[in-house]
């Protein structure tokens, strides 16, 4: 994973932003929860120090940064260390599994998706946060991406671009989601949630896997 040192060396930059994008936090939060299942044994592929298996109570969890994975630990959540595209559990291990903002910095995302869907059961679901790359939020972090400490390596997606390669994954149906209508720094309260994409920077799609 490209830029992996970055995560590794400034794990206190990364929760600032959090702390400096509450509102922002807790909609990204509210809109993956709408579609996050209520049951079942769930993963974060991506958990980071742990700001979304937390509070959404996702007990597993992997990442390739051993800095931020130790906090994770520290909330409870049991981390493996190792990347999204060769993850180490057995097939159909979970009802679904997680990825917020991960699939940005992935080194080969189709690989990724298969892994996935490898190890989510049958009539379970894949969960994903991100920011759409179409959406001003997204335009703004691509222009800006090679000042970034964390966003150098990113490839940013549209949803267009990601539902074939699901599809292509093996998932079936998919679900949407939308926040972040307006730019981060007039938030006074968190976003609004709305069905869909196009209109809010942050996306979350749950794609559903069959019952074979």
């Amino acid at each position: 994973m490209p830029g992996i040192d970055a995560f590794d060396n400034n794990v206190r930059r990364y929760e600032a932003w959090f702390e400096a994008n509450p509102f922002a936090y807790v909609s990204e939060l509210h809109a993956v929860q709408e579609l996050l299942p209520l049951t079942g044994n769930g993963v974060e592929i991506g958990v980071g120090t742990g700001r979304f298996a937390f509070p959404l109570g996702i007990p597993a969890g992997i990442d390739p940064s051993r800095s931020m994975a130790e906090l994770a630990r520290k909330k409870g959540i049991e981390v493996v260390t190792g990347v999204a595209e060769n993850l180490p559990y057995q097939d159909a291990s979970f009802d679904f599994a997680l990825m917020v903002t991960t699939i940005c910095f992935l080194d080969d995302i189709d690989l990724a998706l298969q892994e996935a869907f490898r190890v989510i059961r049958p009539k379970g679901s894949f969960v994903i946060g991100f920011v759409d790359k179409n959406s001003p939020l997204g335009k703004a972090y691509e222009e800006g991406k090679q000042e970034s400490l964390f966003y150098r390596y990113a490839t940013f997606y549209a949803v267009d671009e990601l539902l074939p390669r699901l599809r292509s994954a093996g998932f079936k149906t998919f679900s949407f989601r939308q926040t972040l209508a307006g730019p981060l720094e007039n938030m006074k309260e968190p976003s609004p949630i709305a069905e869909g994409y196009g209109k809010g920077s942050f996306v979350v799609i749950k794609a559903d896997k069959d019952e074979r």
